[in-house]
């Protein structure tokens, strides 16, 4: 008897048939059965997305395991006599070992490389717990591996294309970000705003930013716009007065002196030039004509 599938995801329910396979021709199509295998016969699965496994959460789900038993099957593929490979459901295989178990309950598919690929990546990306570097690496799988368009990837998982592609222009962000985003430092706000930076330098001072000052998305993002003005140019340096013209000073120094006025020299480069003497009145006036004068 087969059982029912549940809880698998819209993106796998399309991968995984409720029809046992009756349509070969389709080549996502993959028979299914019910059993309980024994643990020794099952090995991992080499197109497993998950990176990372948490001990403290394994250890807890193990516990789990221990008292409920594993509620949800994992998914296998058979490869030979009592050898199976798993497509999956790593973390309850994982968690199983640990609480000791001998055998575990597992839906029986056949599937080829190109199918147990498809399976795994999007039954991994439909679960909740991956961190969004982890999906962003599932999305480019999908299309370096599978030869999948973006939009394509969306149908898939059940996403908007715009969704897909910003996941996968996290993987463009500097290493250091990545790290911090799959550890937890910094959330996919942070990221969203690292990634519009654009400027790889200006994406690492942001973050440094960031992670020491404990910045929210909001003060990150006033933060960016900051960074992202263009600076003021700097008014250029005045050059140094040359010989002569510190000459012409002098004497309109000399002049203003003698005067008692403000006295503007100045002298083109053929050698012509003026020279203006400013009065206040009309005595001022007469006074400096008596000086010119006397």
């Amino acid at each position: 008897m087969t059982k029912q599938k549940r809880g698998l995801g819209r993106g796998l329910d399309a991968l995984l048939p409720t029809d046992g396979g009756q349509n070969p021709s389709s080549p996502a199509r993959a028979a299914v059965s019910v059993g309980t295998i024994p643990l020794t016969q099952i090995e991992i699965n080499p197109f497993q997305p998950r990176q990372v496994f948490d001990e403290i959460t394994l250890n807890e789900l193990a516990d789990s395991i221990r008292v409920h038993g594993i509620i949800q099957p994992i998914t296998v593929r058979k490869i030979g006599d009592n050898q199976y490979q798993l497509i999956s459901g790593e973390r309850r295989f994982r968690a199983s070992k640990i609480a000791e178990l001998k055998e575990v309950p597992a839906y029986i598919r056949t599937a080829n490389d190109e199918q147990m690929l498809e399976m795994a990546l999007i039954e991994n990306i439909q679960r909740e717990d991956l961190d969004p570097v982890e999906v962003a690496l599932s999305y480019q799988r999908l299309i370096d591996e599978l030869g999948l368009k973006q939009d394509e990837v969306g149908g898939k998982v059940g996403k908007e294309r715009s969704t897909v592609t910003n996941y996968l222009a996290l993987l463009k962000l500097p290493d250091t970000v990545k790290v911090a985003l799959r550890a937890g430092d910094i959330t996919m706000g942070h990221a969203k705003t690292l990634k519009n930076m654009g400027d790889p330098v200006l994406q690492l001072q942001l973050f440094q930013q960031i992670r020491d000052k404990h910045l929210s998305v909001r003060q990150a993002e006033d933060l960016a716009r900051l960074l992202k003005q263009p600076k003021t140019a700097k008014t250029p340096a005045k050059e140094a007065p040359s010989t002569q013209q510190m000459h012409l000073d002098k004497i309109a120094k000399d002049l203003e002196n003698k005067f008692g006025n403000k006295v503007k020299l100045s002298q083109q480069s053929g050698g012509k030039g003026d020279i203006v003497i400013s009065f206040s009145s009309n005595r001022d006036l007469e006074r400096i004509l008596d000086l010119l004068n006397p």
